[in-house]
């Protein structure tokens, strides 16, 4: 039973490596490295190894590549701020574009700078980046929310 995707490497070593599906968060263990390292996306056809069938191998890998994510001291856009103003602490809006997609998380104020470095280094972060086809991730605070642009 092979399985094609997206997988994000969430850990590397030169014996093994552990990949996440993107689509649906399922974890998979391969028995070895096929030369990849932690936070590289791999659009792949992975297949469970004989005879026990609890660790992973990869078949082929059709492309890899990484997602940036960066903190911005950068203020957020107007787009941004206006969705913020709508929102509740804990609450989220995606804004669309051309360009890529933003998440707006309203925060309480105290906790901004917590807030952006988290998001910052959140293997989730680069999950959803790798699910949108995003290559590049800008974190951005505001005065009671966090802007996540992925494009």
């Amino acid at each position: 039973m092979t399985k094609r995707g997206t997988f994000l490497v969430t850990a590397a070593d030169e014996d093994s490596a552990v990949l996440r599906d993107v689509s649906g968060g399922q974890v998979h263990a391969l028995g070895r490295n096929p030369d990849v390292a932690e936070g590289d996306v791999l659009d792949a056809t992975i297949a469970p190894e004989p005879p026990l069938e609890v660790t992973w191998a990869v078949e082929e890998i059709t492309a890899r590549r990484s997602v940036a994510v960066e903190r911005v001291d950068e203020p957020p856009s107007e787009r941004a701020r206006e969705a913020a103003r709508d929102l509740d602490s804990g609450e989220i809006e995606t804004l669309a574009s051309e360009a890529g997609e933003t998440h707006v998380i309203a925060v309480p104020a105290h906790r901004i700078d917590d807030a952006a470095a988290e998001v910052a280094a959140d293997d989730g972060t680069r999950e959803r980046a790798a699910a949108l086809g995003a290559e590049r991730v800008s974190v951005r605070a505001g005065e009671d929310f966090v802007s996540v642009r992925y494009r």
